[in-house]
């Protein structure tokens, strides 16, 4: 059976078949690397609904033990849930609470490692997602309008991209030497017709509005 390389693919997208029907990646010809992912989510709550989780008083018991234990499970279930991903040999989870009292907010880290042919991002991804619903689950008897928000991939390590960060990655991610090369990024000096007719409305009083900045997670 023919590898899933760039010709048995579409369009160079390795999860399609020649005829666009998603599949599953093949990374037999894969080295086994040591990988790991760490990914965070957030939650907002009232400052009661908090120091309520944090002194152990919640009606269902130890939230941030049961989520902890969610968080792990979920990661090792991840190819259950996703349906292209692969199951992996995770040889590491942990599953970590920052709160902030003040605030009324509970962020859930989980960084997951494992020693094999892909990586564990999708396995971190789910680890905080589920741990955080389950935080959830825990409190909605208090608060049933805590807010789950900013669920994000913070880093990774291993395999052949090597080691990504979301703090040295632009917000439209990373750009591939051919597209970095291709013709159609238009170059510095050059404006396209569309940058054209927006700096004339600009002159002509129709400033365009700028985008508001995104705050990254501390």
């Amino acid at each position: 059976m023919p590898r899933n390389g760039g010709r048995t693919s579409f369009r160079g997208l390795t999860h399609l078949s020649p005829r666009g029907d998603a599949r599953m990646v093949d990374v037999s010809a894969k080295p086994e690397t040591v990988r790991e992912a760490t990914a965070r989510a957030r939650l907002k709550m009232l400052p009661a609904t908090l120091r309520a989780i944090r002194e152990g008083n919640a009606p269902k018991g130890d939230v941030l033990g049961v989520a902890r234990t969610a968080g792990v499970l979920a990661a090792k279930r991840t190819p259950e849930l996703i349906p292209l991903c692969h199951p992996l040999r995770i040889t590491g989870v942990d599953v970590t609470f920052i709160p902030e009292a003040r605030r009324g907010e509970l962020t859930v880290e989980a960084r997951v490692r494992t020693v094999d042919k892909t990586g564990v991002e999708m396995e971190a991804l789910t680890a905080v997602s589920v741990a955080a619903l389950t935080v959830y689950d825990m409190v909605k008897a208090i608060e049933k309008g805590v807010t789950i928000t900013d669920i994000h991939l913070v880093e990774k390590s291993g395999g052949k991209s090597g080691r990504w960060t979301r703090d040295n990655a632009s917000e439209t991610g990373h750009r591939t030497p051919k597209e970095e090369r291709s013709p159609a990024a238009p170059t510095a000096g050059h404006r396209t017709p569309k940058e054209e007719r927006s700096q004339t409305a600009s002159i002509a009083g129709h400033p365009r509005s700028k985008p508001a900045s995104r705050t990254p997670i501390q």
